[in-house]
């Protein structure tokens, strides 16, 4: 595989500077005003932070200004299989993933600038996407958080258009606290003074205080899930209300109830944000969204061909207690339409909730196998997986590969049962060895 610009200028930043995080503001504002401060020269910026749903948020708001004829940068992390997918360029039509050169170019400028100072590597290439972004013209920028939100890199935007909290749960217990109050608090720091902000729909009402006090704290106009805006489902159609009335949708393209939630938080930003949302453009937003590694379904591909015949097979990046609750309810609800017994195919780092993820899938899934985490140096060990998915109540065994485990689903599958459902998931890292196994690189 050929290496490109742009991750060799990755890689040697890799070798010079720690890696993982260590969240302060300091390094960054010192090497954004080396580089004239590009955070203060972006177009209208929706920033974006909470545990589960800010990837999806992202990607409704995306397909909801492009369907109006905006242009928008996104930066997302982490990635799936390249560098490049952190960075959306804004373009006529469609925004595409930055440029090999336009890139490296980026990348070797800030990493001048620094001087060689500690900095993370993430510090540094959040820099390169306030620089690409300021340099080339859209209508707004869609900016995902990263880690928490108070001390995100991100977080050196002084006047968003808008802010977005989706929902909060336990996860980066390290860096941010090990009870829901203390994460809301640490999301809730991404709230500007006077700037709007969307509060998504929240599983615990812990965390939806915690946001709300904050927002009327600093004196923020306020959009509450349930309160100032929400939306369900009726006659196969999605419904959203605010106070301008109601809009009949077709249902999401991104399969799963939470979905609609998270669809209804991106459409009140985008309204808050000061932008127009035609009729049109939000019914054509919501079947052309597009959100890889979340609920993806593989209909072709190397790994895919490997499946019992008939087998559907999806792949989800979800890796705490909070997605895998919101994965086992979108599986549920296939299951109702179209019986089949469901496998997964997991592997998850020791950062995560291993047991906790599991739970939600006690008495759906037939049979758990554990595969290791190429990707990642904090990959848990399949067996020890095994054992944490059977302490979650569920049939596990580990085993070498994602690959290894579709051939023996298809060499032992009986040829009288309902070809199954196959979920791989527990892990990004997973996610992304998966989609360049299969050949269906995000584009």
């Amino acid at each position: 595989m050929t290496i490109s610009r742009a991750d060799r200028e990755i890689a040697r930043l890799m070798t010079l500077h720690p890696k993982g995080f260590d969240l302060s503001l300091d390094r960054i504002r010192r090497l954004l005003d080396r580089l004239g401060n590009p955070q203060d020269r972006l177009p209208p910026v929706i920033h974006i932070a909470g545990t589960n749903g800010k990837g999806s948020a992202a990607a409704f708001s995306r397909a909801l200004l492009e369907a109006s004829g905006h242009t928008a940068h996104v930066h997302t992390s982490p990635h799936l299989v390249s560098w490049h997918e952190r960075y959306r360029m804004a373009a006529p039509g469609g925004g595409r993933f930055v440029a090999d050169e336009v890139f490296a170019e980026a990348i070797g400028r800030v990493a001048e600038a620094n001087r060689g100072e500690t900095i993370t590597v993430f510090e540094i290439l959040t820099a390169v996407g306030f620089v690409l972004f300021s340099e080339h013209p859209a209508d707004a920028v869609i900016l995902e958080v990263g880690l928490g939100g108070r001390f995100d890199a991100t977080n050196v935007v002084d006047r968003p258009a808008v802010t977005i909290v989706m929902p909060i749960s336990l996860d980066h217990q390290a860096y941010l606290g090990d009870r829901v109050e203390l994460i809301a608090a640490e999301k809730a720091g991404i709230m500007k003074r006077g700037v709007p902000v969307v509060i998504g729909q929240q599983e615990s009402d812990i965390a939806r205080d915690v946001l709300i006090d904050t927002a009327a704290r600093l004196d923020c106009p306020m959009f509450v899930y349930g309160q100032e805006f929400l939306s369900f489902s009726e006659n196969g159609r999605l419904t959203y209300q605010d106070d301008d009335g109601l809009l009949d949708l077709p249902l999401p393209r991104l399969p799963g109830r939470h979905q609609f939630a998270n669809a209804a938080a991106a459409i009140a930003a985008i309204k808050a944000a000061g932008f127009t949302l035609p009729m049109q453009a939000v019914e054509k937003a919501m079947t052309t969204v597009d959100w890889p590694g979340r609920m993806q379904r593989l209909t072709s591909g190397r790994l895919a061909e490997l499946a019992p015949e008939g087998a559907e097979i999806w792949i989800d990046g979800g890796h705490n207690p909070g997605a895998g609750a919101v994965i086992a309810e979108a599986l549920g609800e296939q299951e109702e339409r179209f019986a089949r017994p469901l496998f997964l195919i997991c592997g998850m780092i020791s950062t995560k909730d291993q047991t906790g993820f599991f739970a939600a899938f006690e008495g759906i899934a037939r049979h758990v196998f554990t595969v290791p985490v190429a990707g990642s140096e904090a990959g848990v060990p399949n067996d020890q997986l095994a054992t944490r998915a059977a302490e979650a109540g569920l049939s596990a065994e580990p085993i070498n590969s994602v690959a290894e485990a579709l051939v023996l689903l298809r060499d032992n599958w009986e040829a009288n049962e309902p070809a199954p459902r196959i979920l791989i998931c527990g892990s990004l890292y997973l996610m992304g060895d998966v989609l360049r196994e299969n050949g269906t690189p995000p584009v």
